[in-house]
C-alpha cells in the first residue's frame, strides 16, 4: 500500500535504437552521395576523407540513429582507426595522431565544463541557488512570458563578463527549481536560457573567446599590413550595442515564439505531484488540492481561529503568511489557536467544492496560482504522505488534538484510514484516539518528514519523496570558493579550466560537497559529447578542409556586393563553429576575412570583428558548450535544437548584419 513515488527515468540517458526508419535511409543515401560529390571535386584524399567523415557526423546528429554521444564517441573512434587503415585509404598517416586522439578529454573546455557543473552544485546545496529561484518566481510569477525574460537577461549579463558555458551551469539548478515550483517544464525554459547565455557572450570583448582572442589576431595582422592598412584594436565595450540587440531579439524571440518552438516534456516535480495525488485518490479517495487564499479586509473571517472553521467546513490549512512577513509552514508554525487576521494569505489543502463553500462563506479571494507559498508549498518542499502508528507507539490512545499534532510535528493530518475505512475533515478525526495500525494521510513538509522517520512513534510509508541535505552553514565558503575562482576568470591570466578548478576544489575541501556529489554533479554524457568531437576540429583545421571550404564558398561571391560578401564570411564563421572550437574557427577566418576586406574596398577590423561574433552564432545542433550542457536535463533531442535554433541562427545573422552596419 506504500506510496512510493518514483522518479522519471534519466532523459539524457536514452539512446536510440540503431533500427533505421524509411526516411533515415533516403537521408543516409542523400548524404552519401554528397560525400561522394565532394571528394570528387575536393584538392586532396585527406580532404576528401574528412568532408565524408563530417558529412556522416551531421547525418548522424540531425537524423538520431543513435544518441548525440554515441555519435560523438563513434566519429572519435573512426578518426582513430584511420591511422590503422590508412594505406587502405590511400592516405600517408591518419587523420588524427591517436597521441593526440583523446586530448579533448584534457582540454580546457571540457575541464572547465567539469568545474562549473561542480561549483553550480555547491552553491545549490547551501539553498543559495533556491533563494535566487524563490525570488524570480516572486518577481516573475509562474508564466513563461515573465520567468523567461527575467532569467534570459540575468544569465545574459553574467554572460557578458564570465565563460559562457559557466553562467549556463551556475543557472542550470536555479532554473530546475524554477521549473519543480512553477510546474512549467525544463524544456521551456533551458533553451531561452542557454541561447542567451550564448548571445551574452558578445556584449563585452572578454563575452567569449574569440573576442578575447580577437585583438590579438588582428595585431599579428597588422605585421603583414602597410601602414595605411593598419587596423585599430577594439575597446571592451565596442561591441555592446550588438551584443544587446542580439540578447533582447533572442529574449523577444522565445516570448513571442517560444509557444511554437521550444519542447514541451513533463517536469519531474509536476509528475511526482501528479502521480502522488492521483494515488491518494485511488487508494483512499481523498480528492484534495491545494490552495491559496487571501482574506480581505472586512471578512467575517477575522478574528476567528482554525478550530473554528476547519471542520465545520472541511478544510485544512497548512500554511499562512501574515501581511508584510514571511510564509510559515512546518513544525512550530501553525496552531488549532492560531488567530485569522485581515489581509492574511492561508494555505489550504481541500476538495474543489469544499473550499468554494468556505471561500463564499467567508468572502474570501482565491488566488488561480500559488504566490505567497509558490516556494514553500511546491512539490520539491511538501507534499502529502502517509504515516503509520506502529504497535507500540506512544501515541496510542491520544488524539492529533491531544498531541498539537501540526504545531509539534509539523503533520498536517487531512486523512486517517482505520479497519478498510477513510475519514476526512470534517469527520472530526483529530478528535478520535489513535490505535495500532492507524495510517495517516497528512500533509507535510518534506524536512519534517524526514525527522519523522526517526520517531519510534510512527512508521513513514511514503517511501520515496524530495528530500536533500542542504548545507546552508556552508554558504559563506560555497561564496568565498566561487568569488576566487570568478575574481581568477576576470582579473588574471591564468587557464579558465585552472581558476573554474580553484573554485570546485575549494567547494570540496571546505565540505560544502562531498566528492561523491561532486562526481554525481558532472553531466558525463555532456563531457563525452565535447570531448569526443574535439578530434573532428582537429582534423578539419589541420588537414586544410576548412580552408578550401572557405575559399570555395568565397571565389563563388567574391564578385557580389560588399555586404553579402561579409554575410558570406558570417555564415561560413556560423558552420565553422557548428562543427569545430569556435576559437579555431576564429583564428582560420580572421585572416582570410581580412584580406578580403581590402579586396573589396572595407573596413578589415570590421570584416575580422564580424567572424569573432559570428561564431557565438552556435544555435542549430548541441556541439556548443551550452547547448550540450542543457541538453540531458531539458531532455532535448536534436531536432529540438535544429527547429528552434535554426530560426535563431537566421535571426543572429540578419540582427548582426544591421547592427554592425549601422554601428560602424
Amino acid at each position: 500500500m506504500g506510496n512510493t513515488m518514483t522518479l522519471p527515468a534519466d532523459k539524457g540517458g536514452d539512446q536510440k535504437s540503431p533500427v533505421m526508419t524509411m526516411k533515415q535511409k533516403i537521408a543516409g543515401a542523400i548524404f552519401l552521395l554528397l560525400a561522394i560529390g565532394a571528394g570528387w571535386v575536393a584538392p586532396s584524399l585527406e580532404i576528401a576523407w574528412v568532408s565524408a567523415i563530417l558529412l556522416f557526423t551531421i547525418y548522424l546528429f540531425a537524423f538520431e540513429l543513435v544518441g548525440v554521444d554515441v555519435a560523438a564517441i563513434l566519429v572519435m573512434v573512426l578518426l582513430g582507426l584511420t591511422g590503422l587503415l590508412a594505406p587502405v585509404m590511400g592516405l600517408q598517416q591518419g587523420l588524427v595522431d591517436n597521441k593526440h586522439l583523446f586530448d579533448g578529454f584534457a582540454s580546457n573546455a571540457v575541464i572547465s565544463i567539469i568545474a562549473v557543473m561542480i561549483i553550480g552544485a555547491g552553491l545549490d546545496k547551501t539553498g543559495l541557488m533556491s533563494k535566487v529561484a524563490a525570488f524570480i518566481l516572486k518577481v516573475g510569477g509562474t508564466t513563461e512570458a515573465r520567468i523567461i525574460p527575467i532569467i534570459s537577461a540575468t544569465v545574459g549579463f553574467i554572460s557578458s563578463f564570465m565563460q559562457n558555458v559557466g553562467a549556463a551551469a551556475l543557472f542550470l539548478p536555479v532554473v530546475s527549481r524554477i521549473s519543480a515550483r512553477s510546474g512549467l517544464p525544463m524544456s521551456r525554459l533551458l533553451m531561452p536560457m542557454g541561447f542567451c547565455a550564448i548571445l551574452g557572450g558578445t556584449v563585452t570583448m572578454v563575452g567569449s573567446s574569440p573576442l578575447i582572442l580577437l585583438n590579438d589576431l588582428i595585431l599579428t595582422s597588422n605585421k603583414a599590413l602597410p601602414a595605411a592598412q593598419q587596423m585599430q584594436t577594439w575597446s571592451l565595450f565596442s561591441v555592446t550595442p550588438i551584443g544587446l540587440a542580439l540578447v533582447a531579439t533572442g529574449i523577444a524571440y522565445f516570448v513571442l515564439a517560444g509557444r511554437y518552438v521550444l519542447p514541451s516534456t513533463e517536469t519531474e516535480s509536476s509528475t511526482r505531484s501528479t502521480d502522488a495525488m492521483s494515488y491518494f485518490k485511488d487508494v483512499y479517495g481523498v480528492e484534495y488540492a491545494l490552495f491559496e487564499v487571501v482574506v480581505p479586509v472586512g471578512s467575517s473571517l477575522i478574528g476567528k481561529h482554525l478550530d473554528d472553521v476547519e471542520t465545520e467546513y472541511r478544510i485544512r490549512v497548512i500554511a499562512n503568511q501574515r501581511f508584510g512577513e514571511e510564509s510559515r509552514i512546518g513544525p512550530g508554525a501553525l496552531a488549532r489557536d492560531t488567530g485569522i487576521e485581515a489581509d492574511m494569505v492561508l494555505g489550504i489543502v481541500a476538495s474543489p467544492a469544499d473550499l468554494d463553500h468556505f471561500v463564499g462563506s467567508f468572502g474570501l479571494k482565491k488566488l488561480n496560482e500559488l504566490r505567497a507559498f509558490v516556494e514553500s508549498l511546491s512539490p520539491t518542499k511538501a507534499g502529502v504522505a502517509e504515516v503509520l502508528i506502529p504497535p507500540g507507539s506512544q501515541l496510542i490512545g491520544k488524539s492529533a488534538r491531544d498531541l498539537w499534532m501540526r504545531k509539534v510535528y509539523g503533520l498536517a493530518m487531512i486523512g486517517l484510514h482505520r479497519g478498510g475505512v477513510t475519514l476526512r475533515e470534517g469527520d472530526d478525526i483529530r478528535s478520535l484516539p489513535f490505535q495500532a495500525g492507524d495510517t495517516l494521510v497528512v500533509h507535510t513538509t518534506w524536512d519534517a518528514l524526514a525527522r519523522i522517520e526517526k520517531d519510534r512513534n510512527f512508521v513513514v510509508i511514503t517511501t520515496e519523496y524530495p528530500h536533500e541535505e542542504l548545507r546552508p552553514q556552508k554558504v559563506l565558503a560555497a561564496s568565498i570558493f566561487f568569488a576566487i575562482a570568478l575574481g581568477l576568470v576576470l582579473f588574471t591570466d591564468i587557464r579558465l579550466s585552472v581558476a573554474l578548478l580553484t573554485g570546485a576544489m575549494g567547494m570540496v575541501l571546505s565540505g560544502v560537497l562531498k566528492i561523491e556529489e561532486a562526481y554525481q554533479a558532472v553531466s558525463w554524457k555532456t563531457v563525452f559529447l565535447l570531448a569526443s568531437l574535439i578530434p573532428l576540429g582537429l582534423a578539419v583545421e589541420t588537414s586544410g578542409t576548412a580552408k578550401w571550404i572557405a575559399e570555395q564558398v568565397l571565389s563563388v561571391v567574391g564578385h557580389m556586393p560588399g555586404w553579402v560578401i561579409q554575410a558570406s564570411v558570417a555564415v561560413l564563421a556560423t558552420f565553422f563553429t557548428l562543427v569545430m572550437s569556435n576559437v579555431g574557427a576564429t583564428v582560420l577566418l580572421v585572416p582570410l576575412a581580412v584580406n578580403i576586406a581590402i579586396g573589396v574596398g572595407a573596413s578589415p577590423a570590421v570584416y575580422a570583428l564580424t567572424v569573432a561574433i559570428a561564431t557565438s552564432n552556435s544555435f542549430l545542433i548541441p556541439t556548443h558548450q551550452v547547448n550540450a550542457l542543457i541538453m540531458g536535463p531539458a531532455g532535448y533531442r536534436v531536432p529540438d535544437f535544429m527547429k528552434a535554433g535554426g530560426i535563431m541562427t537566421l535571426l543572429f545573422l540578419v540582427v548582426m548584419m544591421l547592427m554592425i552596419n549601422l554601428v560602424f
